[in-house]
């Protein structure tokens, strides 16, 4: 993003602590007003979440009368006690620059969400608002972790193996070699403590797995990620995201956007030919209904709501995005990931060992600094 942000001084970054995350019973912060539906789906999502969750408390964030039309009823009732509602008067629209958001929306939803996991009200906030705004306001409010430069996206995807995580998925879209070691680390450790892999497989994506191929940025982060503690296990090509047996997959917000969005099209492409070939006629319609127990078991794997809840990985607190456009049984998948890494406590073991595994690798500026004399000898 090349919106000018404004800058606010480390004195008056949050007073974050190691087991800020920790408490017994959870409060999430929820951007009621955000995404393509705003209440009516964020509202009974939260209902859904509560109804088998007995240790996580809500907060709904947004406009008060529109919240409590969309509680009136017996199912809210019994959940009423669990759920707090902090009324704001803007909302960040979803085409809004996030420098206007940042700068002229402080009482909207999203900012009063993040700000609650700033002050410790809330443990981590989840939105399902414009991605920059997000972005931008989160970074400016909780501030960065140490060691870490950029914050960056992670969310999983289905595989051969059963899911791979991925990042950065569109929050930098120009990084350096060192931006995307350090991205490989956080990645790491999110992957180890949610899913309690070991040592996850690192692979960095690239157009091909030969040691020649790639662009300097990837040569160089190469480099740096054969020489870490981390389990690099080198390049991996697009197809092999879902075809590889890798943890986590690595490439910078542009790539990976493009990467994202690619699949998710081509797994609604399949879905609708499926569908369609199906109801050709009689005949096939016969066969459809056969194969139905198939079908049905590949939308439940390939059904992008299992996945909706993207993390914002390197602040100082839990923020995690949702999809623009998620129903109610996207949205309450990302509350649960936010409620896990809660669990996890994920800003404190990201904070404790990346540093320890950027130990050979040059700081980021300075990344850039060599690359720059370079261009200009």
């Amino acid at each position: 993003m090349s919106q000018d942000i404004p800058h606010e001084s480390p004195a008056d970054a949050p007073q974050w602590s190691p087991g800020l995350f920790l408490n017994r019973r959870h409060t999430i912060a929820l951007d009621a007003m955000g995404g393509d539906h705003g209440p009516q789906v964020v509202v009974p999502a939260a209902l859904r979440f509560l109804a088998h969750r007995t240790a996580v408390d809500l907060i709904l964030v947004g406009d008060q009368a529109r919240i409590e039309t969309q509680l009136a009823g017996k199912a809210a009732a019994k959940l009423r006690d669990r759920i707090r509602i902090r009324h704001t008067t803007e909302t960040v629209e979803m085409d809004e620059s996030p420098a206007k958001a940042l700068r002229g929306k402080k009482d909207s939803s999203m900012r009063v969400a993040i700000d609650l996991v700033k002050s410790g009200e809330a443990h981590a906030c989840v939105s399902a608002g414009n991605t920059g705004a997000l972005m931008a306001t989160a970074r400016f409010v909780l501030k960065m972790l140490p060691n870490v430069d950029r914050p960056a996206i992670i969310t999983a995807v289905p595989s051969l193996h059963g899911h791979t995580h991925m990042l950065d998925l569109g929050a930098n879209v120009d990084c350096t070699a060192a931006h995307l070691m350090q991205f490989a680390a956080m990645g790491s450790e999110l992957v180890k403590a949610v899913d309690g892999v070991a040592r996850p497989k690192v692979a960095l994506l690239n157009i091909g797995q030969e040691e020649m191929k790639g662009n300097e940025q990837v040569k160089k982060a190469h480099e740096l990620l054969s020489r870490s503690g981390l389990n690099y296990v080198g390049y991996v090509e697009g197809d092999g995201i879902y075809l590889e047996d890798v943890d986590l997959v690595v490439t910078d917000g542009f790539v990976g956007n493009v990467a994202l969005k690619s699949s998710e099209g081509v797994a609604k492409f399949v879905r609708h030919t499926l569908s369609a070939q199906f109801k050709r006629n009689l005949f096939t319609r016969l066969a459809g209904l056969a194969a139905l127990p198939i079908l049905n078991a590949f939308r439940r794997t390939m059904d992008p709501r299992r996945y909706n809840g993207a993390s914002l990985l390197g602040l100082r607190g839990i923020v995690v995005k949702s999809h623009g456009g998620a129903d109610e049984i996207a949205f309450e998948n990302a509350i649960g990931i936010a409620e896990k890494e809660i669990h996890c406590d994920i800003p404190r073991r990201i904070a404790e060992q990346v540093g320890r595994h950027l130990g050979e690798a040059p700081p980021a500026r300075d990344v850039d600094d060599q690359d720059q004399r370079r261009a200009t000898a």
